[in-house]
């Protein structure tokens, strides 16, 4: 028998083999799908059931003609992190820049300290509260990033930390080093040194421990340069880690052009993303990863080039970007509903921006995003009169169940 069958429910499998013009969510109406072992291993119409529900699972839930998604992907994230900056929000209404207020000190380098001062165990307490949020949500899978230690010893902290946190809950975590994040304190005015010990010291370590998934950089005006960036992507590629980057968030640097160099997994914010950049990570199959949450929260008013990454069929993915300065969201569902206010995604693109895009972007497309058999069976069950409306309410939309690798929680 089954382990368990779900059943009078409508399903957005997202899945591209069922997909047409008039259905951009590959939908199943009065549907059934079933799990085995962790896994997806049936799943159609309930009419088509090989046998009454009760003789074929152990465990069969009536879901009240409620809508199935895939589990939500959260492929952006700086989860692990301590201290606090809600006094520079209030700065920034008062007209101060970010720029100006990381030029002070503040932004990435005040969480540096904080983070730096937090021990191992204090910062899984914090990460875990913050998860459990993402999990009421109906995320089931995340990336999580660090950065905020900018030490080889600290940034092992941050990394195992981000480990650390499938053993205590029920989530997936892709995990990240961002070394190249900010230029730490004590390297003022020694940035190419500061990289060289990123690149000498900190990623063999970091590749040795197995403890990131992929490798990433903030490629800007007050961060790194596009050469410095490419040099440590050149160091991550020589020791077979995936790369991404947030790029042309505040300028354009050709931040997009270079993750396609590499075949970046994503290129992340993108407002001002150009177009040679943007046909390159189509040929390469980047994926332009869009943070409505930090556009939203520092009033950006240059939109990223929607048309363009849809002219050139390059996939767009959604995340909260989550983190203490610039975008503190936790829901997923609230992402979807700015991402359609503020960037004009429509509903379809904005949940695959959030479930198979963003398995993409963590290079898991062939096991999350979608609902089909032998995909693990991650699933949200959603009290709505349709997938749309996942990205209507202002403030998000709670799943009545999660389900994690076959498991209700």
């Amino acid at each position: 028998m089954w382990d368990t069958l779900w059943t009078d429910v409508h399903l957005a499998t997202m899945a591209p083999s069922r997909i047409t013009q008039d259905d951009p969510y590959g939908c199943i109406k009065n549907a059934a799908i079933a799990a085995q072992d962790g896994k997806i291993i049936w799943i159609g119409a309930a009419r088509d059931l090989p046998n009454s529900p009760e003789n074929l699972a152990r465990n069969v839930y009536y879901m009240g003609h409620q809508w199935a998604t895939p589990g939500l992907i959260d492929a952006h994230t700086h989860l692990v992190y301590a201290g606090d900056r809600s006094n520079e929000f209030a700065r920034r209404l008062e007209g101060v820049s970010y720029q100006q207020i990381a030029r002070e000190g503040g932004g990435i380098n005040a969480t540096v300290s904080a983070t730096r001062a937090a021990s191992e165990d204090a910062l899984l307490e914090l990460a875990i509260k913050r998860a459990k949020r993402m999990i009421a949500g109906g995320t089931t899978t995340i990336e999580v990033k660090s950065g905020y230690g900018l030490t080889l010893q600290d940034e092992l902290k941050l990394l195992r930390v981000g480990r650390a946190l499938e053993k205590h809950l029920p989530i997936r975590v892709h995990t990240t080093f961002l070394g190249a994040h900010a230029l730490p304190p004590e390297y003022s005015g020694r940035q190419d040194c500061y990289v060289t010990d990123l690149i000498e010291n900190m990623l063999p370590r970091i590749a040795e421990e197995q403890l990131a998934d992929s490798v990433d950089a903030f490629c800007e005006s007050i961060a790194f340069s596009t050469q410095e960036v490419e040099r440590i992507f050149e160091a991550a590629t020589k020791l077979s880690l995936p790369v991404r980057i947030h790029a042309d968030q505040m300028s354009d640097s050709n931040g997009c052009a270079l993750a396609a160099s590499f075949k970046a997994l994503s290129a992340d914010h993108v407002e001002y993303a150009n177009e040679t950049g943007i046909k390159a990570m189509a040929t390469a199959g980047t994926i332009a990863m869009l943070l409505p949450g930090a556009f939203y929260f520092i009033r950006e008013t240059k939109l990223p080039p929607i048309d363009l990454f849809r002219k050139y069929k390059v996939p767009m993915g959604l995340a909260t970007d989550c983190n203490p300065g610039t975008s503190p969201v936790l829901d997923m569902t609230t992402i979807l509903n700015m991402a359609c206010t503020l960037m004009r995604l429509t509903p379809a693109e904005a949940l695959h921006g959030a479930t198979s895009i963003g398995a993409h972007a963590l290079n898991m497309q062939s096991r999350i995003g979608l609902l089909c058999e032998g995909y693990s069976a991650d699933i949200a069950f959603w009290p709505v009169s349709g997938p749309h409306e996942l990205s209507y309410w202002i403030g998000g939309v709670t799943p009545s169940t999660r389900v994690f690798k076959g498991e209700t929680n």
